[in-house]
């Protein structure tokens, strides 16, 4: 499935005003939940955080991709958020984050579903162009539009 496809378009939100990350990953649970992607804002949040505990999720480049797989999730999907100004997050470059990918996951679509997913994302965060144009995007649609052109056709 395309990733377009799997990002809500009622989850992209543009400078969210967060001082830090467990404001972003309560908004983003919230914005979830709100939207009925997951049943437990609580349970899926406390899933992301124990992926957190294990590894660095911020790619560089002032970029993190967070997820959690969890038995709240009631369909998979991807929530992006632009961060107003960035904030700390454990990344391979030490640097900031502006930019968050969450990936949502049932349990059900955690193996081969989910790593091609997140591995079509990366290869397109690889691009520092397709990053650039996501950090000066000006709205939802035009985020929405940039997954769009630059995901992968089969």
């Amino acid at each position: 499935m395309p990733v377009s496809e799997i990002i809500d378009p009622a989850s992209i939100v543009l400078d969210l005003p967060a001082s830090n990350k467990a404001e972003v990953l309560d908004f983003l649970a919230e914005l979830l939940y709100g939207n009925g992607v997951v049943s437990s804002k609580e349970i899926f949040k406390a899933d992301v955080l124990l992926r957190e505990s294990e590894g660095k999720t911020g790619i560089g480049g002032g970029v993190a991709i967070p997820h959690g797989k969890s038995e709240a999730v009631l369909r998979t999907c991807i929530t992006v958020a632009r961060l107003k100004d960035p904030v700390q997050w454990e990344s391979v470059d030490g640097e900031p984050v502006a930019l968050v990918i969450l990936f949502a996951v049932r349990r059900d679509d955690k193996n081969d579903y989910f790593v091609k997913l997140m591995s079509q994302v990366a290869r397109m965060l690889a691009r520092e162009r397709f990053c650039e144009a996501l950090l000066a995007a000006e709205s939802e649609r035009e985020l929405l539009d940039l997954f769009m052109e630059n995901e992968e056709r089969k």
